[in-house]
């Protein structure tokens, strides 16, 4: 996998999501944004991790 975004940029991206009011679970980011999910999965041990680090 080709790394485009760096940790801050999936955190910024989450925040982003956050602020828009879409729903952070794991199975609509991983349908709706795929290439969020594995960015952040290559940064952060699992998805809530990501989404944490967010807040």
């Amino acid at each position: 996998m080709e790394v485009t975004m760096s940790a801050d940029q999936v955190i910024a991206a989450i925040q982003g999501l956050r602020s828009k009011g879409d729903q952070l679970n794991k199975k609509k980011i991983k349908t709706n944004h795929p290439d969020l999910m594995r960015h952040a999965l290559h940064y952060f041990p699992d998805w809530n991790t990501a989404v944490e680090k967010a807040n």
